[in-house]
């Protein structure tokens, strides 16, 4: 289903689907169970405001502080309301470009006491008053201003009402700033006679290299014009109609445009429809007039909620006995993964072409684990399109992202992982991807190394192919990037080619699938046999690690728990001193093997040796949950035949880690990964990102249904002796339709195809998927 075109009133002529009744819940509204506030609190950036699924527009609060996604519910001032936003991003803030800022009256109608200049007029938002509902964002403001706003996929809608006999000449303004203050030009106009202002500005990406123009155009109604004009810095006049910032200017400058409106007529107070589009201003308000030419601030709720009921009304739940709490966190992690990647089609400047552009993939390094998986099963269009953008995007620019923004290429933080997608991708049978030329393109990042690999593509290819392995202090003449990350890089560029034999396989390329399923076992060139790890002078007990190694084969040295919550946890990020892992640290990487995990338990010592390993991973403060390389660490126990140490696992995560509290996610969301990890783990799965397996686990629910939206088939997991109180998480026997099923995963074609597996459960750890022929498949099973 396509929403990109579609006006709000279109939106409303959907059946009004409803999520399946909640047993035991005759009024349940999925809606009730979402909570956009959730990881908007101690660096989860999540997005709160309006939004519908994968849409351009985004309106919300923007807040002083950790303000990456507009508002954080851990600040105390609203600077002003902005159109376009990313979710769960770390670094710099993104977008919120041409904040609204709205007063209700300027002292002694002077308008030079009106405050203006952004840091000058952010006003307290009052504690206890923001609402967040899907396709809704609303609080007050201490200068009596309530503020409330809801989207199209293009636009945005306001509406500003003020405490009684405050606003006596409300002035709505306009201002030329984004949140990261990356603006080196723009201008904004008013006409006077209607009030409508318009403008665009040139900004810079908050991830990434180059520059992109956006435009808006805003329109007004519920009060009178009074007059009009524009502002810079602290002083506003009605004497002109057009004001302009340069290069030379600094980012940090306000200015803009402003109405100046007589006293609303009534207490429903001032619309505001903003448009906003990557092409032109007059395609900005198109894109208004066409999304919502009546201004219906309920309408379009209405519509968003509609749009929104029906991309989760795919999931049915039987959550009898389970707390509204556990339910908010499965709810609102699927709302925050259908968040991005966002639905540009339509507005990308830099090609004409007749296949979807998505943006905001940010990045696909944080996405490939979770999200996208967890997008294949509940709207498999959504992420056939996706796949279908990423492949037009190697056409156009020469190769494929690992990460997106704002039209510009985003930072490579390890591999080139768009291949792990596009693999998956095949092997699960997405629709409609020209898969000659995605095959094209995943060879390409495996074998041309691009001038500028920070942003495309993968450094050191000639280390990799002859020495097989990046190392310390390589000497990479083929291109420029950051010499870091040798660890990480190195298991990532290893993983990678084992997705990419996958695909040549199955294309036929017969030397390809042998060629890269040789180097998808590089990761061996960095285990070093007799390296130990201490904590505080004590070994760890535990012996062989990744370590780095230099271009003439030499060993060098990095602490296995360098990079960890235990120590320098913040010194392995993407700058040139970033050293040999990324976010996170030897302990955690040495894991990274799961093309191969039969192979890596052995390397480690067997299972019970491995078992005994992953756990001290996981209890002694080395692991953190927050970043997504964590993620499947939590499930890998499933290889070493005990599934049921992976079930202990997500229930300590959830609800410690993962709740319905404002800061209830472990780190930034990430693009809605986090809130991937919840829905996976909480519906009973976890999807091992480039392969056609998901790992079992008991679900959060006695039932769990997902209803596929292409061909109307239904999978359900569902458990026998289901335990709210959550003593009884262990499998002790399944079946498939009705007949017994041992391995401990399952593929898709459970999805695909639809059916029911019912898990027996028990309060002790049974036999149930710990046989060799009931684990995961690896790579060296094949051999």
């Amino acid at each position: 289903m396509m929403i990109r075109t579609w006006t709000a009133l279109a939106l409303l002529q959907l059946t009004p689907l409803l999520a399946p009744l909640a047993h035991g819940q005759p009024t349940f509204d999925v809606l009730d169970f979402v909570d956009p506030l959730i990881g908007t609190a101690n660096g989860g950036h999540s997005f709160a405001g309006a939004t519908l699924p994968f849409g351009m527009a985004k309106a919300v609060a923007d807040t002083d502080g950790e303000n990456q996604a507009g508002f954080a519910s851990d600040t105390t001032v609203v600077t002003g309301f902005s159109h376009m936003h990313d979710s769960g991003t770390g670094g710099s803030p993104s977008l919120g470009n041409f904040p609204l800022f709205a007063q209700p009256s300027c002292p002694d109608d002077d308008l030079n006491r009106c405050v203006w200049q952004q840091a000058d007029r952010a006003v307290a938002w009052v504690p206890g008053s923001p609402r967040a509902r899907p396709g809704y964002f609303g609080l007050s403001l201490a200068n009596g201003v309530h503020a409330e706003m809801t989207v199209t996929n293009r636009s945005a809608l306001y509406r500003f009402r003020f405490a009684a006999g405050a606003a006596r000449s409300p002035v709505i303004g306009v201002d030329l700033v984004d949140l990261p203050r990356s603006r080196t030009a723009g201008t904004a106009a008013v006409d006077p006679a209607t009030g409508r202002l318009t403008g665009n500005g040139t900004f810079s990406p908050s991830f990434g290299l180059g520059r992109y123009e956006l435009h808006f155009c805003a329109d007004f109604r519920g009060a009178q014009v009074r007059d009009a004009g524009v502002w810079m810095r602290d002083r506003a006049g009605t004497g002109a109609n057009q004001t302009s910032v340069r290069l030379a200017q600094d980012g940090t400058l306000s200015a803009g445009t402003f109405v100046r409106f007589q006293a609303p007529a009534d207490a429903s107070g001032i619309l505001a429809r903003v448009g906003v589009s990557f092409i032109s201003v007059e395609r900005a308000c198109a894109n208004a007039e066409r999304e919502q030419p009546d201004f219906d601030f309920e309408g379009t709720v209405a519509a968003a909620e509609a749009a929104w009921r029906e991309k989760l009304g795919v999931v049915e739940l039987d959550a009898e006995g389970v707390s509204p709490d556990l339910q908010k966190v499965f709810w609102s992690g699927v709302y925050r993964a259908m968040i991005s990647p966002q639905d540009y089609t339509g507005e990308n400047p830099r090609w004409e072409s007749d296949e979807p552009y998505y943006d905001s993939y940010y990045c696909i390094w944080d996405s490939y684990r979770g999200v996208h998986q967890l997008l294949t099963v509940l709207d498999p269009l959504s992420q056939s399109r996706m796949i279908r953008s990423l492949v037009d995007i190697y056409r156009h620019e020469g190769y494929l992202p690992d990460c997106r923004m704002s039209l510009c290429k985003g930072y490579t933080q390890g591999g080139s992982n768009a291949d792990v997608l596009i693999a998956e991708a095949f092997l699960k049978n997405v629709s409609d991807v020209d898969w000659a030329t995605a095959y094209e393109a995943v060879v390409k990042d495996a074998e041309v190394e691009p001038a500028n690999w920070d942003v495309e593509g993968r450094g050191g290819l000639q280390s990799w192919k002859h020495l097989g392995y990046i190392p310390t202090d390589d000497d990479d003449s083929d291109g420029t990037g950051t010499h870091t990350r040798s660890i990480s890089r190195t298991v990532e560029y290893a993983y990678d080619d084992f997705c990419i034999a996958e695909l040549a396989q199955r294309l036929g390329h017969t030397a390809d699938y042998e060629k890269y399923t040789q180097r998808a076992s590089n990761w061996r060139h960095m285990f070093k046999e007799d390296q130990t790890s201490s904590i505080n002078g004590k070994d760890t007990g535990f012996t062989g690690f990744l370590q780095p190694r230099y271009p003439n084969g030499t060993w060098g040295y990095q602490d296995p728990i360098f990079c960890s919550p235990l120590y320098n946890f913040t010194s392995c990020y993407l700058n040139p001193d970033g050293h040999e892992t990324y976010e996170g640290s030897c302990w955690l990487y040495t894991f990274y093997v799961p093309q191969d995990m039969a192979a890596l338990i052995a390397q480690l010592g067997g299972p019970e040796t491995f078992t005994s390993r992953l756990s001290y991973l996981h209890d002694s403060g080395i692991l953190y949950i927050g970043d997504e390389q964590a993620f499947l660490p939590v499930f890998q126990f499933h290889y070493a035949g005990r599934p049921a140490l992976s079930a202990e696992r997500t229930h300590f995560y959830i609800p410690s880690q993962f709740n319905a509290t404002v800061p209830g996610i472990p780190g930034n969301d990430d693009g809605g990964a986090m809130g991937s990890f919840a829905a996976w783990s909480m519906m009973g799965f976890w999807p091992v990102h480039g392969q056609d397996v998901y790992l079992i686990s008991p679900p959060f629910f006695k039932e769990v249904s997902i209803r596929n939206p292409q061909t109307g088939k239904v999978a359900t997991v569902r458990n026998v002796n289901f335990d709210p109180s959550y003593q009884a998480v262990y499998i002790q026997s399944a079946k498939r339709n009705g007949k017994p099923w041992t391995r401990n995963w399952i593929s898709h074609d459970f999805f695909a195809e639809g059916g029911v597996l019912e898990l027996e459960l028990g309060t002790e750890e049974s036999a149930w998927g710990t046989r060799v022929e009931d684990l995961p498949p690896s790579m060296s099973d094949e051999k």
